[in-house]
C-alpha cells in the first residue's frame, strides 16, 4: 500500500497492544484556515516511539509524538492546538493555519478490536472518543463533536471487482491492490489468472458465459468489465446491475457504449438498472495503452468512493 490508511492505523495501535506496549491514539478534530489533512485523520503512537499516521504532512509529527508520550504517562485524554492560537509558539505551519488534536492514551483494545471486526465484516462503525476514553457509538454522518465526545466514522475499505481479460484487467488490479483496495478478479483469460496469481492477488476463472458466480458485493464495492469480447457481458453484465454497488462500469468507445446499451436493453433490463451503469469509465479520456487506463479507472473510483468515506468528504456547514 502507498500510504498507511485509517484501518491501519488501528490495527497499529491493536498489534502494539498485543506486544505489551502502550498507545496513544491522537485524532485531528478541528482546523483553522486550511490543513492537508482532514477532520478525523489519525496517528497512532506506540509508546517505545514509533508510530503510523501524519496529521501535517510532516510540520509537526515529530512535536505530536512527544507529546503523545507525555500525555500517556499522564493518563488522562487532552485537546491540545498546533499552530495558529497555540501555546506553543515555536511550533508554527507552513499554511498558516492550526489544527485541534484529541489525544486519547491507551483506548481499551476490546473496543479497537470490536471495530475492527466490524469493518472486516464490511460494516460502518464509529468510535465515540472522550475524556473516559474510546468506546462504540451508534452511526455517524461525519466525524464531528456531540457534547463532550468526539464522533469518528469509519467506512469500510474501496472493495475493486474486476471482471474482463488481458492487460486491462491484471494492471487495474495490481494497482488498486498497490491503492490499497480490496482485489478480486473474475477472468476467463488463463494468462491473466497466471500473472494474478503469481503477484498473490485474488482471482477467479470464468468458465461460463451464461452466469455471473457468485460476487460479495456492498456499498463499498465497484464493479468494472473489461472485456474486448462482448460477448461475456451479455449475462454477465445485466447480472452485475442487481448487486449492491456504489460503481458499475464497463470500458468502450461511444459506439461500444451505444451498442451495449441497446444490447441490455432487447434483454429487458429495467431503465432503472440501466441508469447505474458508468458509461463514462476513467477522467482520462481516450486512453490507448492498459497501464494509463488503470490509473484513469482507479482514479475515478478513488474520487466516488471518497464521497462514501465520513473521515474524507468535505463537511457542510449545515452539518457542523
Amino acid at each position: 500500500m502507498i500510504a498507511s490508511s485509517p484501518i491501519d492505523i488501528l490495527q497499529f495501535a491493536a498489534a502494539r497492544s498485543r506486544e505489551g506496549l502502550g498507545t496513544v491514539l491522537v485524532t485531528l478534530t478541528d482546523i483553522i484556515g486550511s490543513s492537508p489533512r482532514a477532520i478525523g485523520a489519525q496517528m497512532a503512537v506506540a509508546s517505545d516511539g514509533r508510530y503510523l499516521g501524519s496529521l501535517s504532512g510532516g510540520c509537526v509529527e515529530a512535536a505530536i509524538v512527544a507529546e503523545a508520550m507525555k500525555i500517556r504517562a499522564e493518563g488522562r485524554p487532552r485537546l491540545v492546538r498546533y499552530g495558529a492560537g497555540s501555546p506553543y509558539l515555536d511550533i508554527r505551519l507552513p499554511c498558516g493555519g492550526g489544527i485541534d488534536l484529541l489525544f486519547t492514551p491507551d483506548p481499551d483494545e476490546r473496543v479497537i478490536a470490536a471495530l475492527l471486526s466490524r469493518l472486516e465484516a464490511r460494516e460502518a462503525a464509529t468510535l465515540r472518543l472522550s475524556s473516559d476514553g474510546a468506546a462504540l457509538a451508534p452511526d455517524s454522518a461525519h466525524p464531528h463533536w456531540r457534547d463532550d465526545s468526539f464522533l469518528r466514522p469509519y467506512a469500510p475499505p474501496l472493495r475493486v471487482v474486476a471482471i474482463g481479460q488481458g492487460e486491462e484487467l491484471t494492471a487495474l488490479a495490481s494497482l488498486a491492490r498497490s491503492f490499497g483496495a480490496k482485489v478480486e478478479s473474475w477472468t476467463p483469460d488463463r494468462r491473466a489468472l497466471a500473472d494474478l496469481a503469481q503477484w498473490n492477488l485474488r482471482a477467479t476463472e470464468l468458465t461460463m458465459r451464461s452466469s455471473l458466480p457468485a460476487i460479495a458485493s456492498d456499498a463499498w464495492t465497484a464493479i468494472l468489465f473489461l472485456f474486448h469480447d462482448r460477448d461475456w457481458e451479455e449475462a454477465l453484465l445485466p447480472h452485475a446491475l442487481t448487486l449492491p454497488a456504489f460503481y458499475v462500469g464497463a470500458v468502450g468507445s461511444r459506439r461500444t457504449q451505444d451498442s451495449r446499451v441497446e444490447m441490455l436493453r432487447a434483454t429487458s433490463v429495467p431503465d432503472a438498472s440501466l441508469r447505474r451503469l458508468e458509461t463514462m469509465v476513467g477522467l482520462i479520456p481516450a486512453t490507448r495503452d492498459p497501464a494509463t487506463l488503470a490509473l484513469s479507472i482507479l482514479s475515478q473510483l478513488a474520487g466516488r468512493y471518497q464521497t462514501l468515506t465520513p473521515a474524507e468528504r468535505p463537511v457542510s456547514f449545515a452539518e457542523q
